[in-house]
């Protein structure tokens, strides 16, 4: 069948050797790209710690997961001092008036949270060296770990990024007096973004020659250039003999292991940089036959245009 399909590739599709994977498709597992825009790589032979940056890792995680980790290291860091305090013996403390052990630990646990964010009431203090070396400490730690919790909000709430959205799903639709591979986008942010610019690669894995391997090709776009990006953009790829998708069917999109790769990159005027988003559609991902559903239209008074962004992923299914 790989074969086959090699066959149907048409001489003239331009060939894509600059997209950074290899040719051995044995060496590969799953797609390339992840629907996010991730490169599909699990790294090993490293540490676990090594292989990580965590101020990358703790800037791009998603917002809920980023303040979970926050509340629970403040409260764990708080739980592990008051643990402290008590076994040091809470008599070194000066006005804490609790007689069970409940009522001594929460009494140090709230002290050492006075300590830990610097507030300190005055209403508990310590006595004795070993017990003020530890508010020391604690104090110390607490500086530092609300600068580093600043900066990384700061990184989170700073980074300039492409909010931008593509379809779920790619389309071969009806174009002019053939066919198309139809891909949507839409910013779907109050962000202002020009000079956007796209690209789309066909990833396919393939027998030459006995050997399966990873075959990459350009699609040309009908436009990969607009000067602004408000409303959304349908990328347009048309099918001619230039095109590697020339004699694919329905039943080659069915029965192939490929890959459509997308690429996009903006100016973003508020940061004056340039921001990437990427995203891929496996073949099981295209839609053999529909048309995408207008997103956007005039308001009641004819004086705005409204962009319906839950609409992005709507088509209609057509006979080809």
């Amino acid at each position: 069948m790989a074969m086959k399909l090699l066959k149907k590739i048409n001489s003239k599709a331009k060939s894509d050797s600059n997209t950074g994977f290899g040719v051995n498709a044995t060496s590969y597992g799953g797609r390339f790209v992840t629907k996010g825009g991730n490169a599909n790589v699990k790294k090993s032979g490293i540490g676990f710690f090594e292989g990580i940056s965590w101020y990358h890792t703790m800037v791009n995680i998603p917002r809920w997961k980023f303040m979970v980790i926050i509340v629970v290291f403040y409260f764990l860091v708080n739980f592990v001092f008051a643990g402290i305090y008590c076994g040091i013996g809470v008599e070194h403390l000066n006005g804490v008036n609790a007689e069970t052990m409940m009522d001594k630990f929460g009494q140090a646990f709230f002290f050492s949270v006075q300590t830990f964010t610097t507030v300190g009431y005055g209403h508990v203090s310590p006595t004795g060296f070993l017990t003020s070396l530890v508010a020391a400490i604690e104090a110390l730690f607490g500086l530092l770990s609300f600068a580093i919790a600043t900066g990384l909000f700061y990184g989170r709430f700073s980074k300039p990024k492409a909010h931008i959205k593509f379809s779920e799903n790619a389309l071969i639709a009806p174009y002019k007096d053939g066919t198309a591979l139809m891909v949507r986008l839409t910013p779907f942010k109050n962000t202002n973004l020009t000079e956007a610019e796209a690209k789309m690669t066909l990833g396919m894995k393939l027998d030459v020659k006995g050997k399966p391997t990873n075959k990459f090709y350009f699609l040309d776009l009908e436009m990969s250039k607009i000067n602004s990006l408000n409303l959304s953009w349908t990328l347009v790829h048309p099918i001619t003999e230039e095109s590697p998708f020339y004699n694919f069917t329905k039943e080659d999109f069915e029965t192939t292991d490929g890959e459509i790769l997308v690429y996009l990159k903006a100016f973003d005027d508020m940061f004056s940089t340039t921001v990437v988003k990427r995203s891929s559609y496996s073949f099981d991902e295209v839609i053999f036959g529909g048309k995408f559903v207008p997103m956007y239209s005039s308001n009641n008074k004819q004086s705005k245009t409204v962009l319906h962004i839950d609409k992005l992923n709507t088509y209609e299914k057509i006979e080809l």
